[in-house]
């Protein structure tokens, strides 16, 4: 018999409190885009995780700043992360970097990435590392890197409305999303080929004022990875578009829901974020 099993059961007497330690959620941004403001708009959303939605962040950011393409310290924490969040643009880190984003992927955990994360990567051809300029694909469900799959986009000057694909309004990622609105970034080009086989499509974009004829595209959609890590991705990412709030609640909802978390059915409101694009 074994003493310690039974003392689990027994109620806590008179005058103790029944105490239960729940561990809150590790959540690890990486960044370095170039031209988004990813290491600034990010940690904002990590703040409000923390403050009001019982969860623990960490933002890597690559250095010395968010030019420098082949250093972004501390990947080791990926180890002790339940969910990984990337905002990168081609990056060309060392493979002792590299290896930890390999052991996340391979561990099954789940991935959210952002806009330029299809193009994360940009090892010259003949590296070593070559094969991670695909990341969009193998990681995101999205096309393996800019002008693969015919992946580009309408042009700066444009804009993009969005909207709700009718088949998935009951999708809990969308709970409190309009319907419709609008956002600053320029659509991205993925289909007829990308999203991957197996992914859900959420919301489509329509290029406002594109450069070129444009057809409609997905800007957000769930997959999963070769080890069986939930995935979610968006298009999305102009700084501009983490004010409106449609979006910030679609985040919000992206991260329970790639942590197996219940989504919240009310929010604590509409964050404030206000930074500069930066070309």
């Amino acid at each position: 018999m074994t003493i310690g099993i039974l003392l689990s059961n027994v109620s806590p007497s008179a005058g103790q409190s029944k105490k239960k330690t729940v561990k809150k959620p590790l959540v690890v941004f990486v960044t370095g885009d170039h031209e988004y403001s990813g290491e600034e708009t990010l940690p904002m959303l990590a703040a409000e995780l923390e403050k009001n939605y019982g969860m623990r962040t960490l933002v890597l950011k690559a250095s010395p700043d968010y030019n420098s393409e082949e250093n972004i310290p501390g990947l080791e924490a990926l180890k002790d992360a339940d969910l990984a969040i990337f905002y990168l643009r081609w990056r060309r880190l060392p493979a002792d970097q590299v290896k930890h984003i390999d052991d996340y992927l391979k561990s099954g955990k789940p991935v959210i990435g952002f806009r330029t994360s299809t193009h994360a990567f940009n090892y010259p051809s003949g590296h070593p590392l070559e094969k991670w300029n695909a990341f969009g694909e193998f990681a995101l469900g999205g096309p393996p890197g800019w002008g693969k799959g015919g992946h580009t986009h309408y042009g700066h000057n444009s804009s993009t409305d969005v909207s709700i694909i009718p088949t998935q309004s009951k999708n809990p990622i969308l709970t409190g999303v309009d319907p419709n609105f609008h956002v600053r970034s320029w659509l991205y080009h993925v289909v007829p080929d990308y999203p991957s086989k197996g992914s859900t499509w959420l919301l489509m974009g329509k290029a406002v004022d594109p450069d070129k004829k444009a057809v409609e595209n997905p800007v957000a959609w769930t997959w999963q990875t070769a080890a069986g890590g939930k995935v979610f991705t968006t298009t999305l990412g102009h700084p501009d578009d983490f004010n409106v709030a449609s979006f910030q609640r679609l985040l919000i909802n992206a991260i329970h829901w790639t942590l197996g978390k219940p989504v919240p059915k009310k929010w604590a409101g509409k964050i404030n974020i206000n930074v500069p694009y930066r070309q």
